[in-house]
Order: structure tokens, then sequence, then C-alpha cells
């Protein structure tokens, strides 16, 4: 098999063949198969075989995409070279890590590192049409999403700061902790401006209650902006992905 048919069977999926079908098949199996032992607390010895197995997919299916990404980046010889710092490789990579605990007794610093195992959730991104073309929609909108999230970030500070500063750190009514430290009302400030407010720490001043009415109001508005964006951006990138199926099946015909 040609370095340019592996290609196509690893990157492009339905497009690849029946194999490339086949791949992104086993591929999707071994990243949920990876992430059950995560769900559990005790170490079955089955979980042990499931690592093993999923993480010798991981590293083949690692060392393919680095001998087809001069296909893929059009960059020749050199891209043999950035590939490893490239933002998949680097999440593939992650996903791998854990398992040296459990190949070499020597890597016992990768054992506190079971978190990292999360990140092949992300491998989920390359193997799934829906979710690309949501990260399209989201790259091509990612001014405005920053924007949003700029202004969401700044007001966090703002209505925290006041917060901190308007309240009492102490409850004079149950004398129970409140707005103890400056962490406090950040988090109180985020759980407001999501419009979630946990009920945990609320103000008791007027002051206060004023801010969070403003901040839940604020954030309905927050959060009403990047959704009617993405969800804008996505039907236009359906539309297109249907206007592309449609010529491509009228020149088969």
């Amino acid at each position: 098999m040609t370095r340019a048919k592996l290609y196509y069977i690893i990157e492009h999926g339905e497009e690849g063949g029946p194999w490339g079908i086949v791949y992104d098949t086993i591929m999707l199996l071994a990243i949920t198969a990876s992430i059950i032992p995560l769900m559990f607390v005790e170490n079955h010895p089955a979980f042990h075989i499931i690592e093993l197995v999923t993480v010798t997919l991981f590293i083949i299916d690692y060392i393919l995409r680095w001998m087809t990404e001069d296909y893929r980046s059009g960059k020749g010889k050199k891209a043999f070279a950035t590939y490893p710092i490239t933002f998949w490789a680097i999440i593939d990579l992650l996903s791998i890590l854990p398992a040296l605990s459990i190949l070499s007794k020597g890597f016992k610093i990768f054992r506190v590192t079971r978190l990292l195992k999360v990140l092949r959730l992300f491998k989920f991104f390359r193997y799934t049409d829906q979710v690309q073309m949501l990260w399209n929609v989201i790259k091509k909108e990612r001014r405005v999403l920053m924007s949003v999230l700029c202004i969401a970030i700044f007001y966090v500070f703002l209505t925290a700061l006041i917060m901190f500063n308007a309240e009492p750190h102490v409850n004079p009514v149950t004398g129970a902790t409140t707005f103890g430290d400056f962490f406090d009302a950040l988090y109180w400030s985020t759980v407001t401006l999501t419009t979630v407010g946990y009920g945990d720490l609320t103000p008791v001043t007027d002051i206060g209650r004023v801010v969070s009415m403003l901040s839940s109001l604020f954030g309905v508005a927050v959060i009403a902006l990047p959704s009617g964006v993405i969800t804008a951006s996505y039907l236009e990138e359906l539309r297109k992905r249907k206007n592309k199926n449609n010529h491509e099946e009228g020149e088969h015909v």
C-alpha cells in the first residue's frame, strides 16, 4: 500500500473508501474503550488489557499520521520535523503518555497524570464530521467569540471586585464566612453571570443584591449572543456541505 493511499484512509474517512470507514470505526471504538476505566474507582484486571490494546492503536495511529504528514500539510519533507509540535500531534502524544506507567515501572511520574486520559475525548474531533464542522464554525467566528469572551471576563472581574468590597466577609446574621477571599467573589460572579446561581454564596447588602440582579440579566445576553452566532454559522456550514455533496453527486451522474 502506498503512502498516498494510506493518507486517504486515515485522514478522509468515507472518501478513503471502505478501509477508511473501517479505520475511523476502529479508532472511535478505541477512544471510547480507553475512557471506560475513568468511570470506575476500582482498577479491574480487564482495564489493564483495554489500556494496552487502545494505547497500541493510538501509537500506530500516531506513527501513520507522522509518516503521511507531508500529504496533509503539503510542506514536503519539512512536515516530518514540524509534525510533533502540531496541535493534534500533541493531543495524541498526551493521550499516550499515561500508559507509560503501565509499560514500565520507571515512569511513576505519569501515574499522577490520570486526567491526561480525558484528553483522548478530543480525538473524537478528528473522526466525527459533525464535530469537525462545529470546530470549523468556531474557527470561522473566533473573533466574535473572543470579543464576547473578553467582555464576559471583564464583567466577571468587575462584579467580583465590587462584591468583594461591598459585602461583609462574614454573614452578620449567621456568622458564616461568605466572601472570605477574592476567589470566592470570582466564583460567585462566574456562576451568577452564567445564570446558574448555586446559592452557596449570596449577597446580604442592598448594593450586592443590585449587582447580583444586573449580573444575571447581563449573563442572559452574554450567553445568547455567541449561541446565535454559532447557530447561524453552523446552518451556513450545513448548506455549503449539502451543496458540495449535491455538486459531487451531479458530477458522478
